[in-house]
């Protein structure tokens, strides 16, 4: 188990209570780590400041006791912001109409990066409607396993 994974353990029960949901934790930095915590509101609300102090503190008792991190750190508690990761495979489905870029661990089909409608997940994979380029205009569904994604956000929609 990572060290993310044994502190999302620790906080999640708690920060649920209080209507928090876990985005992302990681752990960065070699010689001054940074715990950075990305929260959302169960209630799908703006995170605010407020919560982000609250969520501060919850986690800050938590992990005193705890203390999976051995040497000194900065904890960070942030919302995911307009270009939220999708790291959960709940987000692919909980934002499937949203248009996403995908990066992948190994090329398929000769690229790493796509871009498109998220479909959401059919058969454990994730599907994405490509966005169709001025080179190409078929419109294809790219299928990805869940573990072979590296990395996925949102593309934030400034017209909306």
């Amino acid at each position: 188990m990572s060290i993310e994974q044994h502190i999302e353990d620790i906080i999640a029960p708690a920060l649920s209570e209080k209507g928090f949901g876990v985005v992302r934790i990681q752990l960065q930095g070699s010689k001054r780590k940074t715990l950075q915590i990305m929260i959302e509101r169960n209630d799908e609300t703006t995170v605010t400041v407020d919560d982000c102090a609250e969520v501060t503190h919850i986690a800050s008792v938590l992990l005193d006791v705890d203390d999976p991190i051995h040497e000194s750190y900065i904890l960070e508690v942030s919302s995911p912001g307009i270009d939220r990761p999708l790291v959960k495979m709940s987000d692919f489905e909980k934002f499937a109409g949203a248009e996403i870029r995908v990066e992948l661990k190994i090329p398929q089909e000769g690229t790493r990066r796509f871009q498109g409608i998220l479909q959401g997940v059919e058969n454990g994979l994730v599907k994405v409607k490509l966005t169709p380029t001025e080179q190409d205009e078929k419109i294809n569904i790219a299928e990805f396993a869940f573990s072979d994604i590296q990395k996925a956000k949102l593309i934030p929609d400034y017209k909306a």
